[in-house]
């Protein structure tokens, strides 16, 4: 058997997903150090940084919650601006629907399972699973990225708030994590013509709004671009 044919077996495809998004799983997770760090440094104690990593579980909210915080801001301003945000993962999950909520024989999974995946509904599985093009690989993708994901989210914020003022974020390039991880998961996207018409659309929908609107609306807008990609 060549190199090629073995590539396509059903055992390798799900290798290359599991290794792909325990990767993933890892680079991201490094993110945590800075959230635990900025939290810290925002006033929270460590048990509070590590509490809202394991119940909010989505970084944008929980760094925006925290800026807010360290600001002087008031706890109703940080939780508005960090539901705001959140508000991503409902489109997300339309377009996850179809593909997690089953079991892959067309039957749902029982509402426990399904509020277990609602809570991992975030920018980094939405995009891996996205990515595949058949269920079951679909199905391999969200779970080993969302368990991988929550792992190190919460050890890193652990370590990160324990640290305290220890280390410098940016001399250690830790907030640039984030962006570097979305661009590596926007490359497979780019190969269809639904994940170029979604980058488009979002293009012009942040360029068009961002004179006009406060920061961080754009963005949130622009999430209109997914529905290129949600499926009967």
């Amino acid at each position: 058997m060549s190199d090629a044919s073995s590539l396509s077996t059903p055992a390798a495809e799900r290798k290359r997903v599991i290794n792909a998004s325990l990767t993933l799983g890892g680079a991201v997770g490094i993110t945590a150090l800075s959230f635990g760090l900025a939290a810290v440094s925002a006033g929270a104690s460590v048990w509070q940084a590590c509490a809202l990593s394991f119940f909010t579980f989505t970084g944008a909210s929980q760094f925006s919650a925290m800026s807010v915080v360290g600001a002087g801001g008031s706890m109703g301003a940080a939780f508005g601006g960090a539901a705001l945000l959140a508000v991503r993962n409902f489109v997300y999950g339309v377009a996850l629907a179809g593909r997690v909520a089953n079991d892959g024989q067309g039957r749902k999974l029982p509402l426990l399972q399904r509020l277990v995946a609602a809570q991992f509904v975030i920018d980094e599985t939405t995009a891996m699973t996205t990515a595949e093009s058949t269920p079951r690989l679909a199905r391999t993708a969200f779970w080993v990225t969302a368990l991988s994901l929550f792992v190190t989210w919460n050890l890193g914020t652990l370590i990160g708030a324990l640290a305290g003022s220890f280390l410098d974020t940016q001399v250690f390039g830790f907030d640039a994590a984030f962006p570097a991880a979305f661009t590596a998961m926007l490359a497979p996207h780019l190969r269809t013509q639904r994940g170029k018409m979604a980058a488009i659309t979002g293009a012009v929908v942040v360029v068009a709004l961002t004179p006009f609107v406060p920061v961080g609306i754009p963005i949130l807008v622009a999430v209109v671009g997914v529905m290129f990609g949600v499926r009967r």
